[in-house]
């Protein structure tokens, strides 16, 4: 039954269809949920440190039921976007209501869709690879699968990482940082792959190229499908869901720094490069994507068997709760800035 745990991440989804068939305040739902609700029950349920056995992690690796689990994602998004969508096109709502309803979506595709996107882009499958780009496809953030594994897990923790907060950098800069430079690494990469392996611009391997005709064929499906009025819905919703997401990629590596060695090179990606959280509610509802410490250590590992390390600097709250804190900058330098590593940070005066 301990496996079947990751099923409360389903539960976003049920808040995000209370909100899509609502009127009112209740269009807010999954909000209320997210950022009232998860965050109660992590602080009620508290953090488990505790890591698996050798024994039982070889066993859980190859299990099915935590694959199927990730794979059921694509048709519980596109299905709940799909309906959102005729709402829009088929009703009449107050502006207040349309709010609701876009950050509901939002949260939809940041938790249920980049979150998992993330976790299968990271795996060597065909399969795999495909129903992470299809679920960045919505979020119009398709660039991340090439930046995110070419790029930030080489160069995190290091001022050439733009999805790396630096020290004092309010979440508001950051946004505008980090979606910008990440977007320009992502050509970056994909122009140095191309030279390296032989191919031209217009090759087909150019991936970039593709995102930027599956992303805009996929707007202008909506608009021959609804209206014009809905895929700037969808727009909006993708933006939203990419803020999300570089909210989350805010909280977890604030602060944080890897020294050059004697080589003049960075030193090796170690677990106190991650804010880690073990918050148990956060950890399920997010795939273990809290245990992001073991992540960056180790990228290849699946979800269900990531580890907790002593050594990493640790969230004070679960992911909900850090992300509502960061949207207020002061705040969260309060909380945030006396668990930066002294040493990071005086390192970070000369950079």
């Amino acid at each position: 039954m301990k496996d079947l745990k990751y099923l409360f991440a389903y539960t976003v989804p049920i808040a995000v269809y209370v909100s899509f068939v609502s009127y009112g305040l209740w269009t807010y739902s999954a909000i209320f949920y997210v950022f009232l609700i998860l965050p109660v029950l992590d602080i009620l349920t508290g953090e488990t440190r505790k890591n698996m056995s050798s024994k039982e992690a070889s066993y859980k690796k190859t299990k099915w039921i935590f694959d199927l689990m990730l794979y059921l994602n694509a048709p519980i998004v596109f299905g709940l976007l799909f309906m959102m969508l005729s709402k829009i096109q088929n009703n009449s709502y107050e502006t207040f209501e349309l709010i609701g309803l876009i950050l509901s979506a939002g949260i939809l595709l940041a938790t249920n869709g980049i979150n998992v996107a993330h976790e299968l882009g990271h795996r060597k499958s065909f399969f795999d690879r495909f129903v992470s780009q299809l679920l960045y496809m919505p979020c119009l953030y398709m660039h991340f699968y090439i930046e995110h594994n070419f790029g930030h897990h080489l160069k995190v923790a290091t001022p050439e990482d733009g999805a790396t907060a630096k020290y004092n950098q309010n979440l508001y800069s950051f946004w505008f940082s980090s979606v910008t430079r990440q977007y320009i690494s992502a050509w970056k990469i994909q122009i140095q792959k191309l030279k390296s392996e032989g191919f031209s611009f217009f090759s087909f391997k150019n991936n970039m190229l593709f995102y930027h005709i599956i992303q805009p064929v996929y707007l202008i499906g909506i608009y021959f499908l609804f209206s014009m009025e809905v895929m700037i819905f969808s727009i909006i919703i993708g933006i939203i869901s990419f803020l999300f997401l570089e909210c989350i990629n805010y909280i977890e590596h604030y602060g944080l720094r890897r020294f050059k060695t004697d080589s003049n090179r960075y030193e090796r990606v170690q677990p106190h490069h991650s804010w880690n959280s073990n918050f148990n509610i956060g950890r399920i509802t997010l795939y273990e994507l809290t245990r992001h410490s073991d992540h960056h250590y180790k990228s290849s590992k699946k979800y269900q068997i990531l580890n907790s390390h002593n050594e990493c600097p640790t969230l004070p709250f679960g992911y909900p709760a850090s992300i509502l804190l960061s949207f207020f900058p002061p705040l969260w330098f309060r909380v945030m800035n006396p668990r930066v590593p002294e040493s990071m940070k005086s390192k970070l005066k000369h950079v």
